[in-house]
């Protein structure tokens, strides 16, 4: 009976076998992949709505596009479509380093004490920005949103708004920023409180459609979100935070719109 040529190294084996984090450049690049799912499942529903706009030349289509854009239906279910986009993305990046989807994204249920601090912490820095907001004459609330709630309003969509902005984005943005982005960095060089600094930048500019001020309130909430990943080890609750956030700018901005 005739040997192998060469014989398998037990710790290749192993190596090949054991699960593993992404670590810096792993997760950016795998970022830049599930970024660009997000984009392709959001655009596909805009795609559709301006193919079945039945535009022939460059003014129509520039038209339906800006409706789309600004239609509450349109915005509600391009949100709603990039969820499973970004959810199938970042399976197979678990998938390849060979780890639980569940584990790797730290989808644990946080105690009712840190959600009470969550809520807490949100009420008191949103309530900083808005007071800062008044005191230098500004809206307390993008008017672009005013116009999107009202727009929803007018083709009976408002639920749908609710729905995507309040439980599909959140679950959508943390579990790619404070779940996947958060976890390979905060492991790399960056450690956790870089990685807490870099996942909020990039989460800000997830939100490029406010100017500077509205920017750095994002930011901010951003920190706080990562702070509140890190002291518990939980996405959940930042997904909950991060809902409970954009419900009551929802409330606010149904309050603004009917006096405007």
């Amino acid at each position: 009976m005739s040997l192998p040529d060469t014989v398998p190294d037990p710790l290749d084996t192993l190596s090949a076998e054991t699960p593993r984090v992404w670590k810096f450049w792993g997760t950016s690049l795998w970022g830049v992949l599930i970024f660009v799912a997000l984009f392709m499942g959001q655009g596909a529903v805009i795609a559709a709505m301006l193919f079945s706009s039945g535009a022939t030349d460059l003014s129509s289509f520039a038209e339906a596009l800006g409706s789309a854009l600004t239609g509450g239906k349109t915005l509600s279910l391009s949100i709603m479509t990039g969820l499973p986009a970004v959810l199938a993305a970042i399976w197979i990046a678990t998938r390849v380093a060979r780890q639980p989807f569940v584990d790797y994204l730290a989808l644990r249920w946080p105690s009712w004490k840190w959600i009470l601090i969550g809520v807490v912490s949100l009420a008191v820095l949103v309530e900083s920005w808005d007071l800062l907001s008044k005191s230098l004459g500004r809206e307390v609330m993008p008017s672009f949103m005013i116009d999107t709630l009202k727009a929803a309003q007018a083709d009976n969509t408002l639920w749908l708004l609710v729905l995507a902005v309040a439980v599909a984005a959140p679950i959508t943005e943390e579990l790619f920023v404070r779940g996947f982005l958060y976890r390979g960095w905060s492991e790399s060089f960056l450690r956790p409180v870089g990685a807490i600094v870099l996942s909020s930048a990039v989460w800000t500019l997830m939100h490029l459609q406010y100017d500077w001020f509205f920017l750095g309130q994002v930011f901010t909430i951003g920190l706080l979100l990562g702070y509140l990943r890190y002291r518990t080890n939980s996405t959940w609750l930042t997904v909950i935070i991060h809902g409970l956030n954009n419900f009551a700018a929802l409330v606010q901005t149904y309050w603004l719109a009917s006096f405007t």
